[in-house]
């Protein structure tokens, strides 16, 4: 698990909560129900009315991923396609099938049976980057769907803050009232800024960086397993898979 989307939403809502303490307030002048609810509920609708249902669906399961997303080290998949190599070359690609049985990721122990069971080089080739543009797809859905939700929030706000600034006007002559009214009206303004700026923005930007590592993944499992198939030296293989992935990626070389 990297916790990078939790703390960095944490610490920003502590940076709010410390101004708040530092200019004498308190975080209730800020947890307002009303334009909390307008902004909140009204920006996911206008969401999921900018798109399909399903892919409003799609995207809040996989909301948890943003938080709990894995990132594996490159590393971890070079090691265990250079042990595939080595075992190819061994025992031969028929005994990719029963290293395929040991092996979690749907993806490559996929690779491996068709690997194992003979499969043309180019067919296998076209199959995995066919896999690998699907589940980038679906992926990128979820990640555009919480970017736009940051595009509808702060309009939202606004809309919220004039609905309010209405109901000021029409108070004017109730002038000991209106300092706290015209506060409370740019309340809604405030939670548009910032469920944009610290919630939905950096939730889609998340998502779109673990789709993208997943891809890279996916991409050296699949070098891996054709250069597997075609017979590959373990150490070349190992050299030519850490050639695809930048220097700060990899642990320092002792």
């Amino acid at each position: 698990m990297d916790p990078a989307t939790l703390i960095g939403i944490l610490l920003a809502f502590g940076a709010l909560i410390t101004m708040l303490t530092l200019e004498g307030s308190h975080i209730s002048a800020i947890l307002l129900p009303a334009p909390m609810i307008l902004v909140f509920v009204a920006t996911i609708a206008v969401g999921v009315a900018g798109g399909t249902l399903k892919d409003a669906l799609h995207s809040f399961k996989a909301l948890p991923h943003a938080f709990k997303g894995k990132v594996t080290p490159p590393q971890e998949i070079i090691d265990q396609m250079v042990g595939l190599a080595e075992t190819a070359r061994s025992k031969g690609l028929l005994a990719l099938e029963q290293e395929a049985d040991n092996v979690d990721d749907p993806f490559l122990r996929g690779a491996l049976q068709n690997i194992a069971d003979g499969t043309d080089g180019d067919e296998l080739r076209t199959l995995l980057e066919d896999e690998i543009a699907t589940k980038s797809k679906g992926d990128r859905t979820a990640s555009r769907f919480f970017m736009s939700l940051g595009g509808y929030a702060p309009t939202v706000g606004i809309v919220g803050t004039v609905v309010s600034l209405t109901h000021v006007l029409e108070n004017l002559s109730s002038p000991d009232e209106l300092g706290p009214m015209i506060a409370s009206a740019f309340v809604a303004t405030l939670w548009g800024l910032l469920s944009a700026n610290f919630i939905w923005l950096p939730i889609g930007t998340r998502l779109k960086r673990l789709a993208d590592l997943e891809v890279d993944r996916m991409t050296l499992l699949l070098e891996g397993a054709l250069a597997v198939q075609s017979g590959s030296q373990p150490r070349l293989l190992g050299e030519r898979l850490r050639a695809m992935v930048p220097a700060e990626a990899l642990p320092k070389a002792a």
